[in-house]
């Protein structure tokens, strides 16, 4: 069972939901990442995601925008990325997966990035823009090295579509809340409950909803009905305010906490 698998089983029998705090590594550098990583691990976070920088983040809003074009001047690689999970690994029991551009990860070759992937620690990887008919290799690779392909679902994916994804991904699935880009909201999409709902009578995968999701308010709404919530922008918008690392790591520590606490 890998640490994913683990930490869902855990969670059930304590009847709590994951708290997925995403932030993207380099911003605004890789040693105040590691602090922030590490901060937000001890405040309650379930499943750590790992933003890798790319120059063209389609799916992302402006916040996380600005993040990978910061972590970019600060000369962050894919590279560098694995030696912070390598880092970290030794430091914290937490799953830890990596969110991208599949470019960036080809650059690298399918097999080696898996088999390097598995080397440091990585426990799972989401290719934003990489569906399964096209990806097959890659994600074959990730399966060969134990390291979890985790797949994307939306609003827009309908029955049968919901059925392959939820038998083709590993670890959890991921589905959007709402259609367009990443950023924090008001309120959480109308009709979350019914699409879970829907992927449960097709499949017994974990769910972790995610996009415009900021508050505890929200985290604890989706708790209702999901596996597990993930918080992007708003943590991110935290790390962009305090614009130093140590103030940066008090806020995302202190939020997390306040997250993680409306899930129990």
């Amino acid at each position: 069972m890998g640490r994913i698998e683990s930490c869902f089983s855990e969670l059930r029998t304590r009847e709590e939901r994951a708290l997925v705090p995403f932030v993207t590594a380099g911003d605004p550098n890789l040693s105040a990442t590691e602090a922030l990583v590490l901060a937000i691990a001890e405040a309650g976070a379930d499943l750590i995601e790992i933003g890798v920088p790319f120059s063209d983040p389609l799916a992302e809003g402006p916040t996380i925008q600005r993040s990978s074009e910061r972590a970019l001047r600060s000369g962050t690689t894919l590279r560098g990325v694995l030696g912070l999970v390598k880092n970290l690994r030794s430091k914290i029991d937490q799953p830890l997966v990596l969110m991208g551009y599949v470019n960036v990860f080809l650059a690298m070759g399918e097999r080696n990035f898996a088999a390097a992937a598995k080397e440091v620690g990585v426990d799972g990887v989401i290719t934003v823009d990489l569906p399964p008919e096209e990806g097959e290799l890659f994600f074959d690779s990730l399966i060969e090295y134990e390291v979890d392909p985790i797949l994307l679902a939306s609003p827009t994916t309908g029955e049968s579509r919901l059925a392959e994804l939820a038998d083709k991904t590993r670890g959890f699935l991921y589905y959007v809340s709402r259609t367009g880009v990443t950023g924090a909201r008001k309120e959480i999409a109308a009709g979350l409950e019914e699409a879970v709902s829907m992927i449960r009578r097709i499949s017994d995968v974990p769910v972790c909803v995610g996009f415009g999701i900021s508050t505890p308010e929200q985290i604890a709404e989706i708790g209702r009905f999901a596996d597990g919530a993930v918080v992007g922008s708003a943590l991110v918008d935290l790390i962009e305010a305090a614009e130093t690392p140590g103030p940066a790591v008090v806020a995302a520590s202190e939020f997390v906490a306040k997250l993680k606490h409306a899930l129990r």
